[in-house]
């Protein structure tokens, strides 16, 4: 019992000294932050509808009584290249993974996205996004280049083309 009470004496000095030595800055190493760097990137994802983007699953309980073409509660998984450009033909140089919980009701969507670079500069290096919607997506981390990301990633829709079967 005496041991313990010594033991719990010898903590409260200690923690007690911790807080009167401790700041927030030292004064012997000034805080200097790192200058935010900025990196502007434009690429292409072309993303087809049945093929590069397939619904995973739906509710049971919900029904498509009035033919909306999102279903409510669909999730849909997709995995697109991710071009230099708008051409079907133009250079390939990652690809776009992700994941989307669509709703009709006020046409939403939640969509977690992950685009992975696979050449040039930016090798093995990803940009995480997650987000309700659009038109900006919250990026919330990255590996490689983009390791400690933040900020947002604005998406603007190049074309679309509707297939007529």
């Amino acid at each position: 019992m005496r041991g313990t009470l010594t033991l719990t004496w010898i903590l409260i000095i200690c923690l007690s000294q911790v807080a009167v030595q401790s700041q927030y800055y030292s004064k012997t190493r000034p805080y200097h932050p790192r200058p935010v760097k900025v990196t502007n990137l434009h690429f292409f994802m072309h993303e087809t509808a049945g093929i590069t983007a397939v619904q995973v699953a739906q509710a049971n309980i919900t029904s498509n009584d009035n033919n909306s073409s999102v279903p409510f509660a669909s999730l849909v998984a997709f995995t697109d290249p991710l071009r230099t450009g708008s051409e079907p033909d133009s250079k390939v140089i990652g690809n776009i993974q992700g994941i989307a919980l669509l709703s009709r009701m006020n046409a939403s969507s939640t969509q977690y996205i992950d685009f992975g670079f696979n050449t040039g500069r930016s090798n093995g290096s990803s940009i995480s996004v997650f987000s309700r919607g659009e038109p900006g997506f919250a990026v919330v981390g990255g590996r490689g280049e983009f390791m400690m990301a933040f900020k947002i990633l604005s998406l603007c829709t190049y074309g679309l083309k509707k297939e007529v079967e």
